[in-house]
């Protein structure tokens, strides 16, 4: 029962009364993965927050931001938002998803003003700092607020509830990319290629829209279960009776495999993800293309979202499979056709097969989304949904290292192909049979995982 005098934005304040319908949550949670996976569209500042000096995208000024230094935004905000996981997921089970929707609201919304005044100031510090730290702490705070709770409604459907959980996450930047493209276009009269302005008005509008997440999220009360659910009914040797707390969890060989499953998957897709709209743009350029039909920055913009797309897609059709085909089959056809894909692009991008290049790209983010997916479902068939919530923010620290190893990999290859000479799609070529490399460790891994062993087990009953 909830207690009164407690604040609204307390866990207590949050149970579900008997007969409350269930898929009045993941709205809840969908508000908050769209706001949030706005860190998806980030490639669409790039080139503008490389010419803030100059004024031109495609003459910046020797004193104007390089690419590595702008990519370290992006990474900063990854690494801080596994951090952030990682430290606060068993505050988050203490206190429930809406005061911790709150605090991911704030500090995302918190991220984006102080890095619109790193833009004005042309401060790269506070740049990294707003949209960076403060803003990758509530990304880690908002990814993993609604995964556990969204477990527990769920039962019965891990695979359907994680890709509900986190879809939203992947489609971020759907609406992101031609949204922000749009502000700096709209404001580019008021200096600095309008993104100081589009920072300002995407963080007041990403709090307001989370603010629908943070105030419709319920928990199920603890002796709560679906109609006609039998616990443990699954006939999968993978899937446990037990439950593991998260500081047992980190003791058992089954947790650094599936970090090493996790950080390979990451690793190859964000390195892509990082660089979508100036890595399309240069292999389709006026240049390659002989003075045809080439990919504009607003096409690219077009690309990245529908990159989001099929990362949105992704996660709800992979993670919904993998309740039928089992989280390790599934991770197993993510890493093998993901190896064949990542060998091939480079041959399309070489013949400037425009077309085939989007459908094949689009195919390789949907099953990187779909690994984030089906994750938590992974995790909660591994170790029981105890704490599911804690135990999947201390394994998000392997998308902190893939957010820093990704596009560092991406970026340095790419800038050693163009110092020796390469230019469009020979520039890439190289980051692809990396990540295709790394897909094949995490294939490695996956296929190592097997059921976790009984002595990390709770004694005794538990409360979810």
């Amino acid at each position: 029962m909830a207690d009164n005098s407690s604040s609204l934005l307390d866990r207590s304040r949050t149970i579900a009364g008997p007969g409350y319908n269930r898929w009045l949550v993941p709205p809840a949670a969908l508000a908050i993965h769209l706001a949030i996976g706005q860190v998806y569209a980030f490639s669409v500042f790039k080139k503008p927050l490389g010419a803030l000096i100059s004024g031109n995208v495609d003459a910046p000024a020797p004193t104007d931001w390089t690419p590595g230094q702008i990519g370290w935004i992006f990474s900063i905000a990854i690494v801080l938002l596994g951090l952030s996981a990682a430290i606060f997921g068993k505050w988050l089970e203490r206190v429930g998803p809406r005061k911790a929707m709150m605090a991911a609201a704030l500090c995302f919304g918190g991220g984006f003003m102080i890095g619109s005044l790193g833009i004005h100031l042309h401060s790269l510090v506070l740049l990294y700092l707003g949209y960076g730290v403060l803003g990758g702490i509530g990304l880690g705070l908002g990814y993993i607020s609604p995964v556990s709770t969204l477990i527990k409604w769920f039962p019965d459907r891990k695979g359907v509830a994680t890709g509900m959980a986190i879809m939203g996450f992947g489609g971020g930047a759907m609406i992101a990319s031609p949204l922000s493209v749009a502000l700096m276009a709209h404001f580019k009269s008021t200096g600095t290629l309008g993104v100081a302005a589009t920072f300002i008005t995407l963080g007041i509008i990403y709090f307001l829209f989370m603010q629908f997440g943070v105030w419709t999220i319920r928990v199920p009360a603890d002796d709560w279960a679906p109609a006609g659910y039998v616990p443990n009914a699954e006939h999968n040797a993978l899937i446990t009776t037990g439950n593991v707390s998260a500081d047992n969890a980190i003791k058992t060989p089954q947790f650094w495999l599936l970090w090493v499953v996790l950080m390979t998957n990451v690793t190859a897709g964000i390195g892509v993800l990082e660089t979508a709209s100036p890595l399309i743009q240069d292999t389709f350029s006026k240049a390659a293309m002989g003075g045809g039909k080439f990919v504009t920055a607003a096409a690219a913009a077009g690309f990245v979202g529908l990159l989001s797309l099929f990362n949105l897609l992704g996660r709800f059709f992979w993670s919904s499979a993998s309740d039928k085909m089992g989280r390790k089959v599934t991770y197993a056809i993510y890493f093998a056709l993901g190896i064949a894909l990542y060998l091939l692009i480079p041959t399309l991008g070489h013949n400037l097969q425009l077309t085939l290049y989007v459908v094949v790209a689009c195919v390789i983010i949907s099953m990187y989304g779909g690994g984030f997916a089906t994750i938590p479902a992974y995790l909660s068939d591994l170790f029981g949904k105890y704490q599911v919530g804690a135990i999947h923010g201390r394994l998000l620290t392997a998308w902190s290292t893939a957010g820093v190893v990704g596009p560092l990999i991406v970026n340095y290859l790419h800038e050693s192909r163009k110092a020796q000479g390469f230019t469009g799609s020979a520039a890439y070529q190289t980051v692809f049979y990396t990540m295709a490399g790394v897909l094949v460790v995490g294939l490695l891994a996956n296929f190592a995982v097997t059921a976790v062993n009984e002595k990390y087990f709770e004694k005794g009953p538990v409360t979810p």
